[in-house]
């Protein structure tokens, strides 16, 4: 009998590399029959797997003797699963190899299950071995050229090691809270827990948010009696951070829809939901503005599994936002510009491109000043153990 955890895993790993689904939606909906611990095995098998599919990829062609590309999908999933186990877990090889096998006999490949076993057996021999021989880089960690290359552009290469190595790690789990429900933080509001408490979900009592995600929305500052714009509010954690009379914008309709939901849950009831493009809102005259911008999200990998491998620059989009959202904001109102990513093309050189002056932020949060732009704020996987947020608060003139 296939193990249930492996059995998820093999389903969210198919879908995720043969129909271009993402990872976190498939596995909500193939793990709701688990327990608990079968859950957390599963999901670390399928992301564990999504995420080092280029290293594991490297030792099953290496070690296995054939291409990828030969191979009959259930029996690519089968194996990718399995290399990740042998390579980062300590499940027993008998066990993993079974597994494999039946995955393969299930998909009525009986032809392929003895190439299976015989692949499995070898990376539980050498795979190993294979990845500590490999270079430090890109390839061992399992990350596109490209993000390495702008890491390491904008860190240099030790701390781009250490991005990529913290981004193939779980991340901590926190939550927004009015009342305490875990351990304190270093962010008003935030608690570190060790699950989400599906009532407390339910009921709007909590929200799952990292805490450079709520850094962010705190930085708005926004207060009863102004007109505040959330300029890309789904799915609505930040949104429902903000005060006054929000106007709460999402181009996209199923969003839109996800979004009144969430903050219908929450309680948010100074929010008016709008589902149209920002560029094309007719309202104007905002105090302050929140422009979570859509971007490559090179902040939030470790959670995103999936993500690495079609992420894409935005910066021309952003900075179209930015200036849309400034130019729906009364003079000497405030934007605020954070995007999930970590990368200078996106980040600051948006806000440069402009021309909105910065109120400087390290003097209000001096534990996540950017290391080399003061004025700004970034929260980084190594540096502060939560999502990467690059965060600018800007005066209209």
């Amino acid at each position: 009998m296939i193990a249930p955890a492996r059995r998820v895993a093999f389903t969210v790993v198919r879908r995720v590399f043969e129909d271009e689904a993402y990872a976190d939606r498939v596995f909500a909906a193939e793990a709701k029959t688990l327990d608990g611990r079968d859950r957390a095995l599963a999901q670390r098998i399928a992301y564990g797997t999504v995420q080092r599919c280029r290293t594991i990829d490297c030792g099953i062609e290496s070690i296995g003797k054939r291409p990828l590309r030969k191979l009959d999908p259930p029996v690519r999933a089968a194996l990718r699963i399995a290399a990740y186990e042998l390579g980062w877990g300590d499940t027993p090889a008998h066990a993993i190899a079974d597994d494999a096998v039946e995955l393969v006999r299930a998909a009525r490949l009986e032809r392929a299950t003895a190439f299976t076993n015989a692949v499995v057996r070898r990376l539980a021999q050498s795979f190993r071995g294979l990845v500590a021989s490999l270079p430090e880089g890109a390839l061992k960690h399992s990350y596109p050229d490209w993000i390495a290359e702008v890491w390491t552009r904008d860190w240099g290469l030790e701390e781009a090691l250490e991005l990529m190595r913290a981004q193939n790690e779980p991340g901590e789990l926190v939550v927004r809270s009015a009342e305490p429900v875990g351990e304190h933080t270093d962010i008003p509001g935030a608690y570190r827990v060790d699950r989400v408490d599906q009532d407390a979900l339910a009921a709007g009592r909590i929200w799952p948010q990292s805490r450079g995600s709520q850094l962010a929305g705190l930085v708005v500052g926004s207060q009863d009696g102004e007109r505040v714009l959330d300029a890309c509010a789904a799915p609505g954690g930040k949104t429902s951070m903000l005060r006054g009379a929000v106007t709460a914008v999402e181009v996209n309709d199923g969003r839109a829809r996800e979004l009144d939901e969430n903050l219908r849950r929450l309680g948010a009831t100074n929010v008016t939901v709008v589902n149209t493009d920002l560029r094309a809102l007719e309202a104007g005259g905002f105090d302050r503005a929140l422009v979570d911008a859509p971007c490559s999200g090179l902040g939030v990998l470790s959670r995103r599994p999936d993500l690495r491998w079609h992420a894409k620059p935005l910066a021309e989009l952003q900075l179209e936002l930015l200036q849309a959202a400034a130019a729906r904001t009364r003079p000497g109102g405030v934007v605020v510009y954070s995007v999930c990513t970590l990368n200078a093309d996106e980040n600051e050189a948006v806000v440069d491109a402009s021309g909105l002056e910065p109120e400087p932020l390290g003097a209000e949060w001096p534990a996540f000043v950017h290391p080399k732009r003061p004025e700004f704020l970034l929260t980084t996987p190594h540096r502060h153990g939560t999502s990467g947020f690059f965060v600018a608060r800007l005066r209209v003139p």
